[in-house]
């Protein structure tokens, strides 16, 4: 999710301060809320949220083909 669409801000830091990287859905107190998610599972959940907002599928896979390159899932 684009942190400018996050209702939160953005996730929080250990300290509480606003993650810059990563979202308030997938970051809480400096971890992520479903750490054993994988890249392949995070891609199926974001498709499924826009197919449940009626985006087309050919946009969907646009919209989550660059979900590898977050840093959360890189090495």
């Amino acid at each position: 999710m684009p942190l400018s669409k996050d209702v939160n801000g953005g996730g929080t830091e250990v300290d509480g301060a606003r993650s810059t990287m990563f979202c308030s859905h997938c970051y809480q107190g400096g971890t992520f809320i479903r750490p054993d998610m994988t890249v392949d599972q995070m891609i199926g959940l974001v498709k499924g949220k826009m197919k449940e907002m009626h985006i087309p599928g050919f946009l969907s896979y646009f919209m989550t083909r660059n979900i590898p390159n977050l840093k959360r899932w890189r090495g």
